[in-house]
């Protein structure tokens, strides 16, 4: 079997050689080359500039050996096709946070080839690059996640105007959701026509709410996006903090489930049965420990992994940046070793 085959018949559940692998942010700041690009360029320029991303979306694939590559972009990107303004400083600041219906009647929805066309041309590009040696994943942020960052105009510990909005304005809510679900559709599918194999939607922050709030008021929205996507490629559904909401979670409509750290994997596989295959789920703080224990864990996992419909492995969620490149390779080199056996 070829390296290129490998990631997609593991999210569709066929026969792989070994356990594929690739790493959330595995174009990132941990990487001497990606820095060098960075030196020159600012983060924006990276994601706006399809000649950037292409660099640096391909550097992981020619250094580590992973099994697929990821687009280089942000989950907000989108949202400047909604017509708002967003700098990085260092994370995402919204100058005018969405808090009132008459914000959200502001928005308009995002139509792909018109409002970030520079993110396709990335798809098309880093195909071409590719050159088939490994499958190209897009990906967009969950409605959820997006709509966090929309309504507190940046990260937050508490999520206070979010959850106001939520159980105070459920009209507002529901009108700001319904508008940033169907961008989310519109962009996935753009990408998934220019190009890309497989999609990740992230929703790295469902996992704030209680289980039968996430039912509520996240999961609706979940499902409406990936019944909306052209199910030609795999879609995988990323929610961090996932461990009490697996239930909810399983009826999204994914086809693998990424699993963070926090739950145990072989526990999620038997929580989640045959349907699905599973993706995760290395803590990605073991990267700063001795290669000895990223070995030891990375075959713990592949282990685990094993009686999914297909594994997956990643991270339990974005590779920090002070982590060794060797260690980074020397988990690559021991997820395929494992995996083989």
């Amino acid at each position: 079997m070829s390296r290129a085959d490998r990631f997609l018949n593991a999210c569709r559940g066929l026969p792989v050689d070994t356990t594929p692998i690739w790493i959330m942010r595995q174009a990132g700041r941990y990487l001497p080359e990606y820095r060098a690009v960075r030196a020159k360029h600012s983060f924006l320029e990276v994601c706006h500039v399809p000649e950037l991303a292409c660099e640096v979306t391909l550097q992981p694939v020619d250094l580590l050996g992973v099994d697929a590559a990821i687009l280089f972009s942000d989950i907000m990107i989108p949202l400047e096709g909604m017509g708002c303004s967003i700098e990085f400083n260092p994370g995402p600041v919204f100058a005018e946070p969405v808090r009132t219906a008459a914000d959200v009647e502001k928005l308009r929805i995002c139509e792909p080839e018109a409002d970030v066309p520079f993110v396709l041309d990335a798809v098309r590009l880093i195909r071409r690059e590719l050159g088939g040696r490994v499958p190209l994943i897009g990906f967009s942020g969950a409605p959820f996640t997006l709509a966090a960052y929309m309504v507190e105009g940046k990260g937050s510990r508490n999520f206070e105007n979010l959850k106001r909005m939520m159980y105070a304005a459920p009209e507002v809510y529901r009108a700001l959701m319904d508008k940033v679900s169907e961008t989310v559709i519109r962009y996935l599918n753009a990408q998934i026509a220019a190009g890309a194999q497989a999609v990740q939607v992230f929703d790295t922050w469902g996992g704030i709410l209680s289980p039968a709030d996430y039912a509520e008021y996240v999961l609706p929205y979940s499902k409406r996006v990936i019944a909306g996507l052209d199910r030609s490629v795999p879609v995988i559904h990323f929610v961090k903090g996932c461990g009490l909401l697996l239930d909810h979670i399983r009826t999204a409509g994914g086809d693998v489930l990424g699993i963070d750290w926090h739950i145990d994997l072989a526990d999620a596989v038997a929580r989640v049965g045959q349907e699905f295959g599973v993706q995760g789920n290395l803590d990605p703080t073991v990267l700063l420990g001795p290669r000895d224990l990223v070995v030891e864990r990375a075959r713990e996992i592949v282990e685990k992994g094993r009686p999914a419909k297909g594994h997956v492995f990643n991270l339990g969620h974005g590779i920090l940046p002070m982590v060794p490149v060797d260690n980074v390779k020397a988990l690559v080199e021991a997820v395929h070793e494992a995996g083989a056996g």
